[in-house]
């Protein structure tokens, strides 16, 4: 029983992940049709300012206040990944709608660019960001096993995420504006919605829940220039194998991949986990191409 319910918890705890990182990728992908290959790039911008903010506070503040600046740095890395978004957004992206190979090449570029610029800054071998102590030690459910407050809090952040997502763009005037332009542009045009200012909000509220997802790596491991580059596929697939545009396929995309890989990881091993859910993906596609939940349209195919 032990076994089961580690197992259990394990893939709670890499959907959760796949779904914080994957979040912001269901709105500019799945929404916007942009392929934003600089995603990565943008959790990586969360996981740094994270960084930085907690060598802010050890720096400047006593170190009785160390333990809350990750409560502080939560909303930092959604500002910043959010400001980065935005600009570009209306530097680049917005030339770039309807010419998604062109989007690709492009954002790829601007990925490779913001990868110099970190180990410019940084340098180029990872650092570690200490966690605050409230989220040292597990919750005891039994004898041999122990949730990590780590992934334990991870869990809660993804939820408040999700819920947010969900009541901004189906509970509110910005959401329905932003729900209207991505379905027929020219009508919400025409009904006096400014479709350039709704694009550069969206786009950037993707980037900052990326910015959210850089900041939740911190506690798992060291960061570098390279992080993004390790989940950018993944996301990929939790937002197409969920269904292009809707919240309930992504969290259904992260549950099923985040649940299959860990429980064929525990069989074999890693390596061999990993390819037999690409294969289960693969086939899963074939017999439905537009994943978990299809968006409904007018149009015809």
């Amino acid at each position: 029983m032990a076994i089961y319910i580690t197992q259990l918890f394990n893939g709670l705890s890499v959907s959760s992940i796949l779904l914080l990182i994957a979040l912001g990728l269901a709105i500019t992908f799945g929404l916007m049709n942009v392929i934003n290959m600089a995603h990565g790039e943008l959790i990586m911008i969360g996981a740094y300012a994270t960084y930085v903010t907690q060598n802010m506070f050890k720096s400047a503040l006593p170190a009785s206040m160390f333990d809350y600046y990750y409560i502080l740095a939560i909303p930092v890395s959604f500002a910043i990944a959010f400001l980065f978004g935005w600009l570009l957004e209306l530097s680049l992206i917005r030339h770039l709608y309807g010419r998604p190979l062109d989007s690709l090449l492009a954002t790829w570029g601007v990925g490779l660019a913001l990868q110099q610029l970190a180990r410019s800054i940084f340098g180029a071998p990872n650092v570690g960001v200490t966690s605050p102590s409230w989220l040292d030690g597990g919750l005891t459910i039994m004898e041999g096993v122990v949730l990590p407050y780590k992934r334990l809090f991870i869990i809660a952040l993804v939820i408040i995420c999700l819920l947010a997502m969900y009541f901004y763009i189906y509970r509110s005037r910005a959401g329905r504006n932003m729900r209207a332009v991505m379905q027929n542009r020219d009508m919400a045009a025409c009904l006096g919605i400014s479709t350039r200012r709704v694009d550069a909000v969206t786009f950037a509220i993707g980037s900052g829940i990326a910015g959210i997802a850089g900041c939740a790596l911190t506690l798992l491991g060291p960061i570098g220039p390279s992080l993004g580059t390790y989940y950018i596929v993944d996301a990929f697939m939790v937002v197409v194998l969920g269904g292009v545009g809707k919240l309930v396929g992504t969290l259904l995309g992260a549950l099923g991949i985040g649940m299959t890989n860990t429980l064929f990881e525990y069989w074999t091993n890693a390596s061999l986990g990993k390819v037999l859910v690409f294969v289960c993906i693969v086939a899963f596609l074939q017999w439905r191409p537009r994943g978990f939940v299809a968006m409904r349209t007018r149009s015809l195919d």
